[in-house]
Parts: C-alpha cells; structure tokens; sequence
C-alpha cells in the first residue's frame, strides 16, 4: 500500500512514477540490482532520489546518499561525499585490479555497510570506474556475499553529457577509459533514461528551444563539417573582442553613469588570463 501511494501521490509523470516502483519493488524483494539513473539536467534526479529517500528511511531501512562532489552531496537529504562515507582512498592506482576502501572488518563503518541495504551515489558519471570497483570488492568482503555491490541494492546518478572523469594529463581515450560505462559492473547495472525536463514544462518558449539546443550538444547533434560545436542556436556571436564589450555593455561613452545594479546584470567571462588581461 505504501509504494501505491508514494506513486499516487508523486508529482511527476507516469514513465517516473513506473522508474520509481522498478526500483522500490526489487528493493523490497531484496534483489540484487544496481541502477544508473541516466538523464539530462531538469529531468528531476535530485527529486527522485530524496523521494526514493524518504521512503525507504520511513521503513526505519538503512539508507546511504553519497555524491561525486560536495555541492552535489548538499541537495541530498542527509548526503555526504563518496570518499567521505566509504573511505576511498584519494591516491590509488586506476590500472590495479584490486584496490579496496579503508574499513576494517571490526569499525563501526563496516558494521553499517553491512547494515546499509540501499546506497544512493549522485554525479557517478563524473567519477573514476576504480573507486566504484573499489566500493564493490569492498561490499563483497564486508557482507560476504559474491554478487554485484555485496547484495545491496545501488542506485547511481548522472549525466555523461557533462564532466566525465578527471585524468592527469590524459588523452581523450584515457578519460573514456576511466568512464563507468568501461567498468566491469557497467554490463550488470539496470539502465532508467527520464527524458522530460520537467524544470521547463511551465516555462516560455525560449527557455524550452534553449534546452533541447543543449541537449543536442550533448547528444554530439550539434557538430560541423570539421568537428566543432555549433552554437548559433545558443548564444549571439561575436567577430571580435570590441563587438562583443558593446553588446554586453551598451552606451559605453555614458557608462560611469550607470547604477551599481546595471553592472550586477552583466559580464563577460573569459576561460584565461590572457584573453582577461
């Protein structure tokens, strides 16, 4: 009755209330499955997730949220850091096959990785494969269980039209590499695709045509003849460094007169110190 009236009363659509009870009804079943939660900024992840939450924490049922990043962790209801919660060791070798976390079989940190039965880990496509594999040998040794995450039940986030893993003066192929899409567990992970961007459902024209410019950017739909991203659809361009200082800021022959609030309004940022200087 409870999952019946989470979906009922869930905002979203029905293909997001039918995500939800996916999960929620082989949670229940104590199934081992993992999931990756695949989907553009504004198609509600976030939301999802602290709903997954709050559900199964009301069945007084262990549940971690963990992120990539900081900021992340933050939007997460009683969220930390991967690193933080699961003592993934910040310099390991990403070439080793057999790196593990920091816990031992007798801390408190075991005992509730034993305990846990749902982890949440938000931001996953920005996160190197071999600190999630770590986390997995490190499950199947601390609840003695060879299944995939030890037999809890893993929930990732994340979006891999973004950032993808950072790695030290690597080639384009070594962060391919280092995706969690190259991993061992990526082949046994349920994949759930929200599409909708329910942030512009009620929003203007303009901001939904803006969206799905920048989806096609991330879908590699916005390229040209010689590999370059089109961004007519995006922005206004600019031939030079002056055009582009007299459309941001307009009647410059009058700009000492301008409010303090005018100039909160506008910026131009640039991606070195050269071009600021």
């Amino acid at each position: 009755m409870a999952l019946f009236y989470l979906i009922n009363v869930y905002s979203g659509s029905g293909a997001r209330s039918r995500r939800i009870s996916v999960i929620l009804n082989r949670h229940t079943k104590r199934k081992n499955n993992s999931f990756f939660l695949d989907a553009p900024e504004g198609t509600g992840k976030t939301f999802l997730i602290n709903l997954l939450l709050a559900k199964i924490r009301t069945d007084r049922i262990i549940a971690l949220a963990v992120a990539s990043s900081g900021i992340a962790a933050t939007l997460l209801e009683g969220g930390r850091t991967a690193h933080s919660t699961f003592k993934i060791p910040l310099k390991m070798s990403y070439d080793d096959t057999s790196s593990v976390c920091n816990i031992s079989k007798q801390s408190n940190t075991a005992q509730l990785m034993r305990d846990c039965v749902f982890i949440v880990w938000d931001e996953a496509s920005m996160t190197h494969k071999s600190s999630v594999e770590a986390l997995d040998r490190t499950l199947r040794d601390l609840r003695n269980k060879n299944t995939l995450m030890g037999g809890c039940t893993v929930l990732f986030s994340g979006d891999f039209r973004q950032i993808l893993p950072v790695v030290v003066r690597g080639t384009r192929a070594d962060k391919v590499n280092a995706s969690l899409k190259r991993s061992y567990i990526w082949p046994d992970i349920t994949k759930l695709k929200p599409k909708t961007n329910m942030r512009i459902l009620s929003s203007d024209q303009g901001n939904k045509t803006f969206a799905d410019a920048l989806l096609r950017v991330g879908n590699g739909q916005s390229l040209t003849r010689n590999g370059k991203i089109d961004l007519s659809e995006l922005c206004f361009l600019m031939s030079n460094l002056m055009d582009l200082i007299e459309n941001v800021y307009l009647d410059l022959p009058n700009i000492s007169t301008k409010m303090p609030s005018w100039f909160q309004e506008r910026a131009i940022l640039s991606p070195t110190n050269d071009q600021a200087n």
